[in-house]
């Protein structure tokens, strides 16, 4: 063996035995982690998620993957030809949207999701959010106001809903067993009509009704920056406001920061930030010091 082989092998010594601690803090502990952006999209990214889920599961944590799929969701309809209207940003999902909505989310990318888990040593099962009642939605509405006439008027969003309530007891079926749960962010409106919900929303909602110790958002940015343009590694919940209230948080960080203060308002005990381009950041939050995106405590 060489000087250098024997370098290699002290760091992961080293680095195994930083991440100790964690895995003894947070055993038993539920851990919500909302995956989409181009973490979801590479395939070299999507295997090393996989196996850092399963590594969670393995070491007594108790994952929750909530995923997204926007883009996917856009090129079916591109396919299809199914044309959608945008108000504010904010796509319009009428009934035949709604159907590709379900079809992609539950259909295509769910089972993806599961397969590589179950590929990479785990055992995941595919849920969507009408499964044993899982999550209760409501019809969400926006209001505009005319730059003209300066009055406001309310919008129909479609089938575009809100969580109204988590079946947390389903969850909790799976905290005891060696099955990690992925789900797909639909849910049930009061007559059992499917609502396509945004899925940071569905996260942050089943994060705060399982009182998990952390919401971990992945994300397509290094994290949270100040106004210097600097990544805050960490920062409380007063401290995010303030960030929102001056503008120094910007464009998509908004609803993120929202979720995120939703959910820690509503029971979760810390949520984070991060860059899911970068290879196992998930691991590298959690079993170590200062981790490499943005975390928001209580």
């Amino acid at each position: 063996m060489t000087i250098s082989d024997t370098k290699a092998w002290l760091r992961t010594a080293e680095t195994i035995i930083e991440a100790l601690p964690y895995m003894i803090r947070f055993a038993g502990q539920t851990i919500v982690v909302k995956y989409g952006g181009h973490a979801m999209g590479d395939a070299a990214l999507a295997r090393n998620f996989a196996l850092d889920v399963v590594l969670l599961k393995q070491v007594g944590m108790n994952p929750i993957v909530v995923h997204g799929g926007g883009p996917q969701i856009g090129a079916m309809l591109d396919r299809l030809k199914i044309k959608s209207e945008f108000i504010d940003g904010l796509r319009v999902t009428d009934e035949a949207t709604v159907e590709v909505v379900e079809m992609v989310l539950v259909g295509q990318i769910n089972t993806e999701i599961v397969a590589s888990i179950n590929a990479a040593g785990g055992t995941a099962i595919g849920l969507s959010g009408k499964d044993g009642d899982l999550i209760r939605a409501e019809k969400v509405t926006r209001t505009t106001r005319d730059p003209d006439s300066n009055i406001e008027r309310v919008v129909d969003l479609g089938f575009v809903g809100e969580p109204t309530k988590i079946n947390d007891k389903v969850l909790k079926l799976f905290e005891q067993s060696h099955i990690i749960p992925v789900i797909a962010p639909t849910g049930a409106g009061p007559s059992g009509e499917t609502l396509n919900i945004n899925a940071d929303t569905a996260a942050g909602a089943i994060a705060a009704a399982t009182n998990a110790s952390k919401l971990v958002m992945l994300t397509d940015v290094a994290g949270v920056l100040d106004q210097n343009k600097k990544l805050i590694s960490q920062m409380t919940a007063a401290e995010a406001k303030e960030l929102l209230r001056s503008g120094v948080a910007t464009g998509g960080m908004i609803p993120k920061l929202e979720t995120c203060l939703a959910a820690l308002a509503d029971g979760a005990q810390a949520a984070h930030i991060l860059d899911g381009r970068i290879p196992h950041v998930l691991l590298l939050e959690i079993f170590t010091e200062h981790g490499l995106g943005t975390m928001i405590v209580r």
